[in-house]
């Protein structure tokens, strides 16, 4: 398709508005453009149809199995979008008094609630804007701990070789150095390197349970308590919360603090940079180091307080209201029966397709798996010659997202598939005969596999030129790279 600067015909425009009725104020000369930005001038229906194209391009879980291991690709229900939509959430303002919004307040304060007794919590915010940003709190939650306690010694956080890439990124974020620990034969912690990594220079634990290989490590008791008598916090990284709520609490396996990926547990919105919300929540003693402001209760109205040893402000105002909404709305549609259903059904998933494949692909660390599980597609590439890329490129052929590849990285030739729990037994049969027919392709045509995908819009890209050499702007007088279309850049 065209691009909307190709579109372009100068005098065109897609909005008529009334003359200014207010004097005319403007940035300082400083801050102003000499001249004005080179915009498309195109009609309204042009610009909508435009859109509209772009989203027909575009692949998400409307459109189709979206297996992205890790990231929790479910389907958002619609009455979420509704519920958030309520002129009495979406039309108020931030600024408004206390007095005039004690409805969302009081919807905060359940949502903090909800989420504090799934994930075994005693105090909840929903300040930080995603996952990392959740990641990021929940650190320096720990480091100011440590520092009330007057012990600045705590300068490690130990993070498993199978956590997620963000983990030792946020641990250096926050001031910390990251202690590596490799997994045992059966993908857990090994114990025996844990023990020999603690210390007294131990700040804490970032691990995520169910790890990256989609296992529960039966060790996670024993593993909270090394830590703790060490003298370090426990961290929980929610990001695989999906398929144990309602039915395990990481506050009763030893965790002091938790973040929560609202679009991946609570199917809110995911993808495309936002909107993100990734609330924390932590045991009593780490309560008073809340970002501020958090929703309490007093004399019979909810207000916004300070924690009284508070790490400061993690986002503008209260995190992403409207994502919290949503969230809310998920949980209470569910209800207590209806969250650990939703998490036995995403293992019941997961486990399905694995069983489905697994005569044919190596799977490296036994089942059952909870909601995900890696294929090693190691043996098959020094069989065939086919990799991880070509069987997830070739994936893109039958109509479906490919799952996530080369991680964990413990894995080299790893693909990760995470069903969920939305996805029929139907769509998962589906799955399992396109992966087996690229088995076989592999076998007998290895080469389509290295060309594929073969049927999108746009083939295999030279990703190593794409990376050194990225095209991210529209050039008037410049060419694609060789394109047929001619379209610039």
């Amino acid at each position: 398709m065209k691009l909307v600067f190709e579109l372009s015909k100068q005098g065109r425009a897609s909005a008529l508005l009334p003359e200014c009725d207010v004097p005319e104020a403007l940035p300082d000369a400083a801050f102003r453009r000499a001249e004005a930005p080179a915009l498309p001038e195109v009609a309204e229906v042009d610009l909508d149809r435009h859109y509209n194209g772009l989203a027909d391009e575009a692949f998400g879980v409307c459109n189709g199995f979206y297996p992205l291991g890790s990231c929790t690709m479910k389907y958002n229900p619609r009455i979420n979008e509704e519920v958030s939509a309520l002129p009495g959430f979406s039309d108020i303002h931030p600024l408004q008094p206390e007095g005039t919004v004690q409805g969302a307040l009081e919807a905060m304060a359940t949502a903090c609630d909800l989420l504090a007794e799934i994930t075994g919590m005693d105090a909840v915010t929903l300040q930080p804007a995603a996952g990392a940003q959740g990641e990021f709190t929940g650190l320096l939650l720990i480091r100011a701990y440590h520092k009330a306690a007057g012990d600045d010694a705590r300068t490690k956080i130990i993070v498993p070789d199978s956590a997620h890439g963000t983990n030792p990124a946020t641990a250096s974020m926050a001031g910390f150095d990251t202690v590596n620990v490799p997994s045992n034969e059966s993908g857990g912690v090994d114990l025996e390197a844990l023990r020999a990594a603690v210390g007294p220079d131990t700040a804490g634990l970032m691990l995520t349970n169910p790890n990256t290989l989609g296992l529960f490590d039966p060790n996670i008791i024993e593993i909270c308590s090394i830590v703790h008598e060490a003298g370090g916090l426990c961290y929980y990284d929610g990001a695989n919360l999906n398929p144990i709520m309602g039915i395990a609490r990481p506050g009763d396996m030893g965790f002091d603090c938790v973040h929560l990926n609202l679009h991946k547990t609570f199917s809110t919105p995911h993808g495309g940079g936002g909107p993100g919300s990734g609330p924390v929540g932590c045991k009593a003693h780490l309560k008073d180091f809340l970002p501020a402001p958090i929703v309490e209760k007093r004399d019979g109205a909810y207000a916004l307080v300070n924690p009284e040893r508070s790490i400061g402000r993690m986002k503008s105002f209260y995190g992403n209201f409207g994502v919290a909404i949503r969230a809310l709305a998920y949980i209470l549609a569910l209800g207590k029966d209806g969250i650990p259903e939703a998490a036995r059904t995403a293992v019941l998933n997961a486990n399905y397709l694995m069983s489905k494949l697994e005569d044919r692909y190596a799977i490296p660390f036994a089942g059952p798996c909870m909601h995900e599980f890696v294929m090693d597609i190691g043996p098959l590439k020094e069989e065939t010659g086919a990799s991880a890329l070509d069987v997830a490129k070739r994936f893109l052929d039958f109509g479906m997202h490919p799952p996530t590849m080369y991680f964990p990285l413990i894995v080299h030739e790893a693909l990760m598939v995470e069903p969920t729990e939305t996805e029929s037994r139907e769509t998962l049969d589906a799955a399992a005969e396109a992966f087996l027919a690229i088995w076989d392709e592999a076998h007998d045509n290895a080469e389509a596999l290295h060309n594929a995908p073969l049927t999108t819009r746009i083939g295999r890209p030279d990703e190593v030129r794409a990376a050194r050499n990225p095209v991210v702007r529209w050039m008037p007088d410049a060419r694609d790279f060789g394109g047929s279309d001619g379209a610039k850049r």
